[in-house]
């Protein structure tokens, strides 16, 4: 289920500014609809706010979450300084189980990689970002369910040399899609749209009246 943003009182594509209509065309022309993040079950709601601004600052246009123990954080009204409003202009979708969402991405072409320090995990260096991928994290104590691991493609780490074998799950979520960012930036899918003209006007008279 998709979540909708109210639209703000009296805004629409022709009364914003020639400047905020540049600035949103702009980054919609950057969005990457085949680049996702999933959340399972992470109960902190300054991370899964910190996770929506670092998808939306490179160019993530949905992330999925699947609650199914924990209860969803209201990101309206917690996270907000963490967030800076990127609720706003990542959508969000919410799934029942971990299989109904996997499904969706499978069915939509992604392959899923469920984020797991262990020595069968692939490493994150040796993941292609290029092609559609979608990115599980799990809660904070107990990561990713045995539920995703047995349904997602593929478990990936991310490389550490240090005594400590773990990174917040934030901070997780922003080293892995900054290097999907960085493969994407050089096989220059943010050189040209990704997202065709009908769907660019649709989402940008939304956007208008945010």
């Amino acid at each position: 289920m998709e979540e909708k943003q109210p639209a703000k009182k009296g805004r629409s594509l022709e009364t914003i500014s020639v400047r905020r209509r540049a600035k949103l065309e702009a980054v919609l022309r950057k969005r990457q609809p085949d680049l996702t993040i999933v959340i399972e079950n992470i109960w902190d709601p300054h991370n899964v706010a910190a996770i929506l601004r670092t998808a939306d600052a490179v160019g993530i246009a949905r992330i999925h979450l699947v609650y199914t123990i924990e209860d969803p954080p209201d990101l309206r009204r917690k996270g907000k300084q963490s967030s800076a409003s990127a609720n706003k202009w990542v959508d969000i979708v919410r799934h029942r189980t971990m299989r109904e969402c996997i499904d969706v991405l499978h069915g939509e072409g992604f392959r899923v990689y469920a984020s797991r320090l262990g020595t069968s995990s692939l490493s994150l260096f040796d993941i292609d970002a290029t092609h559609p991928s979608a990115f599980v994290f799990g809660n904070e104590h107990r990561g990713v369910s045995d539920e995703c691991l047995a349904l997602a493609d593929t478990a990936y780490m991310i490389p550490m040399a240090g005594m400590i074998q773990s990174l917040n799950v934030s901070v997780a979520a922003a080293v892995t899609v900054y290097e999907a960012f960085r493969q994407r930036t050089r096989a220059g899918f943010y050189d040209a749209p990704r997202l065709d003209e009908a769907t660019i006007r649709e989402r940008l008279e939304v956007w208008a009246r945010r």
